[in-house]
């Protein structure tokens, strides 16, 4: 499941391919459907015949950014090898109400047994991604990108993360081993914000002392090399912070509950005292007032929402009976 990738910016690694078909998606599609078949699917047993095929449509309620159609393909795939599921809206695409994502064909008692797991799958991601299209909307013309935080369920990030990517969002550190985020409980057991950032420095190995970085297992991505370029950012209070985390060398700031105004003035600040610093704005951001953040000027606007409360899209899956085999 790990992706190919590349480094936008202090912090934020965009994987540019995902890889439906790794064990790693096969494990958890396995354990999902384990979760809910359990002994077996009494229902579907009992009602539907075992050589019935049968035709569905995953419909759309209302507007949707569609994403995880592959999950859910692999879903009905894991229960019936021959399942075939055409896709209508491509993933990051836009679907209206009543519109049709993808048509799944399989066998009766593979649609209806994987039926909500493959939703429960889509519903969620989909919802991501929604979420996520509106708060770039709400940004409009403006520079500054929305992207996610690692407020996300165990086990899905790399899947939610996507999902941020297919809303039109950007992702921040995949976990605690591709940054060094300096937040408020780090600068208390250091003393100082200045202190942090020193230690985080002296943290960092000379070239020459990069070691081999071993593959991480499951939902962790493999990291080819582990070295000094690992972005140290600081979350930052107020304005005496942000000139302290500069002070010390922080490569990147993240600007935690300031108003849009009190944003607006420390963004131009740290622009004069370091105009290569990444900016980041968190805290306190809605789609109403995430276009004003916007307008101060930040490269990024840090949104927990869109993987900690997004709500899942509303889609449904209708079943049209087929012939018998």
């Amino acid at each position: 499941m790990a992706p190919t990738g590349k480094m936008v910016g202090p912090g934020a690694v965009i994987p540019v391919t995902m890889d439906w078909d790794a064990a790693e998606i096969a494990f958890f599609v396995q354990a999902a459907l384990d979760e809910d078949i359990g002994a077996g699917d009494s229902t579907a047993r009992a009602i539907v015949p075992a050589d019935l095929r049968a035709r569905a449509q995953i419909l759309a309620r209302h507007e949707v950014i569609v994403a995880g159609l592959p999950l859910a393909e692999r879903v009905f795939r894991a229960l019936d090898q021959t399942a075939q599921v055409q896709t209508r809206i491509a993933e990051g695409g836009e679907g209206g109400p009543n519109s049709v994502p993808a048509q799944v064909e399989c066998g009766a008692r593979a649609l209806l047994t994987g039926e909500r797991t493959a939703l429960n799958l889509l519903c969620h991601l989909s919802g991501v991604a929604t979420l996520t299209r509106s708060f770039v909307r709400a940004v409009g013309s403006f520079k500054t990108q929305i992207r996610d935080t690692r407020k996300t369920l165990p086990l899905l990030r790399r899947l939610e993360k996507y999902a941020v990517r297919m809303g039109g969002g950007v992702n921040h550190r995949m976990g605690l081993y591709d940054a060094i985020l300096i937040k408020e409980n780090h600068i208390a057991a250091a003393g100082s914000v200045g202190e942090a950032v020193r230690r985080s420095r002296a943290f960092l190995p000379r070239p020459e002392e990069i070691p081999e970085m071993t593959a991480y297992e499951s939902f962790a991505p493999s990291l080819e090399r582990w070295d000094e370029a690992l972005p140290v950012q600081v979350e930052v209070r107020n304005e005496a912070e942000m000139r302290e985390a500069l002070a010390a060398g922080a490569d990147c700031l993240l600007l935690d509950n300031f108003t849009p105004h009190e944003a607006a003035r420390v963004v131009a600040e740290a622009r004069r005292r370091r105009p290569g610093c990444v900016l980041e704005i968190s805290g306190g951001v809605t789609l109403g007032n995430a276009r004003a953040y916007a307008a101060a000027g930040a490269d990024y606007i840090a949104v927990g929402a869109l993987t900690h409360s997004a709500p899942a899209a509303d889609l449904t899956l209708l079943v049209e009976s087929g012939p018998r085999l």
